[in-house]
C-alpha cells in the first residue's frame, strides 16, 4: 500500500509485512523446520545407500530414492492457502484418526448393553464407523462470576481463564485528519500496553426490531402533534416492513482477554524449556485461579481507561451474558436475542413453576394422565 501523506500533514503510513506470523528464514529462504525435514530425509537416504550399496546398484537406488525425495521436497516447499503441504498432511492424518462423530458423553463413550445390541437392527451408514465415536470436548468448561467483580469468567480448562467485554465503535471516516491521528494514537497506546493475549472479535448477529416497533406504536399516541404521531406510526410500519422482507444484521465488537493459570514471568528459551515444562504440568489450585481472575480484572480496568480517550466504551459481560454469547456462537440462527434476560447462567438451577406441581403429579412417567 502507498499513501502520499507525510509526517507533517498529520498522518503517515508505515509499511508492515502482510504475514506477521511468518517464520524466520535461516538458510536459502528456508525455515528451521524445513531445513530439519530436508536434512533428516537426506541423512536417511544416505544411510540407506550406505546400507544397501553392496547389494543394490546405484542407478536402481536412485530410481527408488528419487520419488521419495521429490515427495518430501513437494511437501516441504509446497503451500496451499498459506499453509505448507506437510502441515496439511499432518492435519489430514489427525482428522482421519479423530472420532467421526461427537456425542454428548461427559463420562466417556460407553458400549451399548448386550440386551440392546442383540435386539438392534443393524443399518449400515456410509462413512460412519461405530467404533469412531467420541465425546464432545468443548473448549469452555463453564462460566461463572469472578470473585472480585461481576465479570463472567469463562473457564478454558488447561488453557486458563477468559473474560468477554463489549466495545463500542467510533465513526472514523467523518473525523478530521488530526482527530483520526488522535484516535489511532489512543488505540496504539492500548496495543503497546498489552502484555498478554487479547482477541478483537467483530461479529454479525441478527437484529430483532420487535421491541423498537412496539415502543414506537405505544408512544405514538402520546406525542403532542398529530403529524408527529403519523410520522411515528409510519416509521413503525417501515421497520415492520424491513423486519419482514430483509435479513437485518448488526455488528458487535467483542474484546476477549485470556489469562493462563500459570503466570510465566519469563518466556521459555532453548535452555529453559525443561524447567518450564515441569512447572506447567502441576494442577492449578484455587489460589492460581483467583490470581488469574485478579489479573483479568486488572487488564479490563486498563482497557477501559486506555480506550476511553478514543471514545470507546468497554462494558464487561456478566456470567449470563457471556453464556449467551457463547451459545449464539454455537447457534447463530437462534431466535433468542444475544443478551436475553431469561437465559439462565451456567450454574443456575432450573426449576418448574410452583403452579404446575399439581399437573405434573397427576401424570405418570409416560406423560399420560393417571
Amino acid at each position: 500500500m502507498s499513501f502520499h501523506e507525510t509526517r507533517t500533514s498529520g498522518s503517515y503510513t508505515v509499511r508492515i509485512p502482510s504475514d506477521v506470523d511468518r517464520e524466520d528464514r535461516i538458510l536459502a529462504n528456508l525455515t528451521a523446520r524445513q531445513l530439519a525435514i530436508l536434512a533428516v530425509t537426506g541423512a536417511a537416504l544416505y544411510l540407506g545407500w550406505l546400507t544397501t550399496r553392496t547389494v543394490v546398484p546405484l542407478p536402481v537406488f536412485v530410481v527408488l530414492a528419487l520419488p521419495i525425495a521429490a515427495l518430501v521436497v513437494a511437501l516441504v516447499l509446497g503451500q496451499r492457502d498459506g499453509v505448507s503441504l506437510d502441515r496439511l498432511a499432518v492435519a489430514a492424518l489427525r482428522q482421519r484418526m479423530a472420532p467421526a462423530r461427537r456425542v454428548t458423553a461427559p463420562d466417556g463413550v460407553q458400549p451399548a448393553p448386550d440386551w440392546l445390541t442383540a435386539r438392534a437392527h443393524h443399518v449400515s451408514h456410509p462413512g460412519l464407523d461405530a467404533s469412531r465415536l467420541g465425546a464432545v470436548e468443548l473448549p469452555a468448561t463453564g462460566v461463572r462470576c469472578a470473585s472480585a467483580a461481576e465479570a463472567g469468567v469463562v473457564d478454558l480448562g488447561a488453557d486458563g481463564l477468559a473474560v468477554v467485554a463489549v466495545a463500542s465503535t467510533v465513526n472514523f471516516a467523518l473525523r478530521t485528519p488530526a482527530e483520526q491521528a488522535g484516535l489511532v494514537a489512543g488505540f496504539g497506546r492500548y496495543l503497546h500496553s498489552l502484555t498478554s493475549p487479547i482477541q478483537v472479535l467483530v461479529r454479525a448477529e441478527r437484529l430483532d426490531l420487535t421491541t423498537q416497533i412496539a415502543d414506537l406504536r405505544d408512544r405514538a399516541g402520546g406525542l403532542p402533534h398529530p403529524a408527529l404521531e403519523a410520522a411515528a406510526a409510519e416509521h413503525a410500519d417501515y421497520l415492520n416492513y424491513l423486519a419482514g422482507h430483509a435479513d437485518l444484521l448488526r455488528r458487535q465488537v467483542l474484546l476477549v482477554l485470556r489469562e493462563p493459570l500459570q503466570h510465566a514471568t519469563t518466556k521459555p528459551g532453548f535452555l529453559t524449556w525443561r524447567r518450564h515444562k515441569r512447572t506447567t504440568t502441576s494442577v492449578p489450585g484455587d489460589a492460581a485461579r483467583r490470581a488469574a481472575e485478579a489479573r483479568l480484572v486488572r487488564r479490563l480496568d486498563e482497557a477501559t481507561d486506555l480506550l476511553a480517550p478514543a471514545g470507546i466504551v468497554v462494558t464487561v459481560l456478566d456470567a449470563g451474558q457471556a453464556t449467551s454469547v457463547l451459545a449464539a456462537a454455537c447457534n447463530p440462527d437462534r431466535v433468542l436475542p444475544t443478551f436475553a434476560a431469561a437465559v439462565a447462567g451456567a450454574e443456575d438451577i432450573i426449576t418448574t413453576p410452583p403452579e404446575r406441581h399439581d399437573d405434573i403429579a397427576g401424570e405418570d412417567e409416560w406423560g399420560r394422565v393417571a
